[in-house]
């Protein structure tokens, strides 16, 4: 890096912080560093420029994002409709094995989702290493 042109430690901080974020967003991009030499004569529009840059960098960062992010959604919209086509095929195969099923086939399904209650037993107090109820 050549700093011997710029006067100031702020004009030097901005070089340095005007080529790092150009670097920076240019290889979050996959792009060729793009660099811009500052100019005493001009500091102030120098500044304008690296603002300028940068900003057009970020710019560039944000849409990236957001056609990451739209492509994403499509990919999640397409999910859902296949989920809620899955969905609606169960529930038509649920309803026509229903139609089908005896009522003591239906009897025997529903005793087996629901749960017997369980007997009140004695509570069990685990035992201690040493054979004891603590």
């Amino acid at each position: 890096m050549n700093t011997e042109m710029y006067q100031t430690p702020m004009e030097v901080a901005v070089y340095q912080l005007h080529n790092f974020s150009i670097s920076f967003f240019s290889s979050l991009l996959g792009g060729d560093v793009v660099s811009v030499k500052l100019d005493n004569s001009a500091s102030g529009a120098s500044v304008v420029a690296i603002d300028n840059k940068i900003e057009q960098a970020m710019d560039l960062v944000k849409n990236h994002l957001m056609y990451a992010v739209r492509e994403e959604v499509e990919v999640l919209k397409e999910q859902i409709r296949e989920l809620v086509e899955k969905n609606s095929q169960l529930e038509r195969e649920n309803t026509l094995l229903k139609t089908l099923a005896s009522p003591e086939q239906l009897e025997k399904f529903q005793s087996r989702l629901i749960p017997e209650e369980p007997t009140p037993e004695s509570p069990q107090v685990p035992e201690a290493p040493g054979g004891s109820a603590v």
